[in-house]
């Protein structure tokens, strides 16, 4: 069987962005120009998905529009003849079929992902969070899919995680098939960095087959009272093998304030048309710090000027 479905859950409050995501959905918030959930639905695409459910909620309505057409701004680009946006703008809302369901409060991943149920069916799906942007010129979704068509069985995508976090993440047991693929003994949810099993974490890229949503309401819930995914899949390693792989890749987690800062920086440095004066303005802050009391001297001297020519 192959994967076609994808599931991504992006209804989360984004407590972390406050208060910014009190009227945004931290999946719109802007790498520079391009909203972080656009990344994830091309990566998707790219990974061969044709069908795509976005799990959303309450205050989430610009995801939506997002992807939809805009007649009335391909109307007024058409006007003043900017074929070049209006093409990035019809290329957005024409990207793939996608649909959405709304989780009415949040209950955990594993509450979010059991949303999409009567959708998927009794097909293999893929699961990509709504903030993880992960680069690499083979998708990491694509590369969970090449292992899921070669051995039948749900796979996590994992990394290395620092010790300091990793009671953020769900971190895993495995037994080492090769340098970069795993077979799942275990998997524990936040554990405390002494606990944890190892160093590797998911990072929010999944391929199950349904055989997931069952155990998922048999595990019931979990750390904090929520629905957890972790819970579900440790459930679903009773009754069959679960893998975990090592993905190639470097992964942006955009729902993290650091991480979100060093996308912005990365994706500028990719960009021809910014990096040249990125790179610059990154040069007259390291020597700005590097030099704290000329630093000092240049603001005082930049502020007199500003008094004389005012």
């Amino acid at each position: 069987m192959t994967v076609k479905k994808a599931l991504i859950p992006a209804a989360g409050l984004g407590t972390r962005f406050l208060p910014a995501t009190k009227s945004m959905p931290k999946e719109m918030l802007p790498i520079i120009d391009t909203p972080v959930i656009h990344y994830v639905v091309e990566e998707a695409i790219a990974s061969g998905i044709e069908d795509i459910i976005i799990i959303t909620g309450r205050g989430k309505r610009a995801i939506e529009d997002y992807f939809d057409d805009s007649p009335e701004l391909e109307m007024y680009l058409a006007k003043k003849h900017n074929s070049e946006l209006l093409k990035l703008v019809r290329d957005v809302s024409s990207l793939v079929d996608i649909h959405y369901i709304r989780q009415k409060e949040p209950n955990g991943l594993g509450d979010a992902v059991l949303r999409a149920e009567n959708h998927i069916g009794d097909e293999p799906f893929a699961v990509l969070l709504g903030d993880d942007i992960i680069v690499n010129d083979k998708p990491c979704t694509a590369q969970l899919i090449e292992n899921f068509e070669k051995y039948g069985r749900s796979t996590l995508a994992v990394e290395e995680v620092p010790y300091e976090k990793l009671s953020s993440y769900g971190i895993i047991k495995g037994k080492e098939l090769s340098d970069s693929l795993y077979m799942l003994e275990d998997i524990v949810e936040k554990p405390s960095p002494e606990n944890a099993p190892s160093n590797l974490g998911a990072i929010g890229r999944y391929v199950f087959t349904p055989e997931i949503f069952d155990c998922i309401k048999e595990a019931g819930t979990g750390v904090g009272n929520e629905i957890q995914l972790t819970d579900g899949i440790r459930v679903l390693n009773r009754s069959q093998i679960i893998y975990a792989c090592r993905f190639k890749g470097k992964r942006f987690d955009t729902g993290d304030r650091l991480g979100y800062v060093k996308s912005i920086l990365d994706f500028a440095l990719e960009n021809e048309n910014l990096r040249e004066d990125v790179l610059e303005y990154l040069r007259e802050i390291l020597e700005a710090a590097e030099s704290p009391e000329q630093g000092k001297a240049d603001i005082i001297k930049d502020q007199s000027v500003d008094r004389i020519t005012t």
